[in-house]
């Protein structure tokens, strides 16, 4: 802090201003030239000190400065600020800075990481939990559910055609097989004799069709002994065929 000696005044220069706002002192008992040269001495002893201060003792010193020259010759035309005015601008600015000096004061006297605190050595483990909330009404839940149905629909369909064992079929290899016994054949003998790869429903259903077909028109005779007991097929003799058409 820079405390001036001058003519009727003597004590720190921001007071001085202070006392100066207040009209409690006479600025036009004060001679400048003094207070240049205490500035001047104090900005010597101070190269040691921080910049800012000295640059704030320069600002305070030259506002005494412009006031003293305001009150001694004021301009008539001048519709400026007059020097209570500068004055109390100025000891605004002064009591703000003084406010952020204290308060970065306070902040480096706070404990610092790593000098006064220590982090503690295992790191903190940090949990993310994520919660999701729909939001929707029943037509915004119709509208997605047919949105997805519609991308599910299949556009082209392709029947795909099933392997069918005709009566024709069976009958033609029955007349090859039956044809050329005489003794009786099993059903499932000629079920077997069948071609492959066909669907063995399909080939039971079509070969017992034809069997009673052609026994229906007297080219084979069925014999069954008993409910549920096995077919039997054979071809009938010439004889038979005329007895029966007889």
């Amino acid at each position: 802090m820079l405390v001036v000696d001058l003519a009727g005044y003597e004590g720190p220069l921001d007071l001085l201003l202070d006392l100066a706002r207040r009209n409690q002192i006479d600025l036009t008992s004060i001679k400048i030239l003094p207070l240049a040269e205490q500035y001047l001495d104090f900005v010597q002893r101070a190269k040691a000190l921080r910049i800012e201060l000295a640059a704030d003792i320069l600002v305070m010193a030259a506002w005494l400065a412009f006031l003293k020259s305001r009150l001694i010759a004021p301009a008539e035309d001048d519709e400026g600020a007059d020097g209570e005015e500068l004055a109390e601008d100025l000891a605004f600015r002064l009591r703000r800075l003084e406010a952020m000096r204290e308060a970065a004061d306070r902040l480096f006297a706070r404990p610092r990481l790593g000098r006064e605190v220590f982090g503690r050595g295992a790191p903190e483990v940090t949990t993310v939990r994520q919660e999701r909330t729909f939001k929707g009404s029943l037509y915004d839940l119709l509208t997605a559910y047919g949105a997805i149905r519609q991308d599910e629909i299949v556009r082209e369909t392709t029947m795909e055609k099933r392997p069918v064992f005709s009566l024709v079929d069976a009958r033609r290899v029955m007349e090859r097989i039956v044809g050329g016994h005489a003794d009786w054949l099993p059903l499932d003998v000629l079920v077997q004799a069948m071609p492959p790869g066909q669907d063995r429903r399909a080939v039971i259903a079509s070969t017992f069709g034809a069997a009673l077909e052609m026994a229906r028109e007297g080219k084979i005779s069925v014999r069954q002994n008993g409910p549920f007991a096995p077919l039997f097929l054979r071809a009938t003799t010439e004889a038979e065929r005329r007895e029966a058409d007889g």
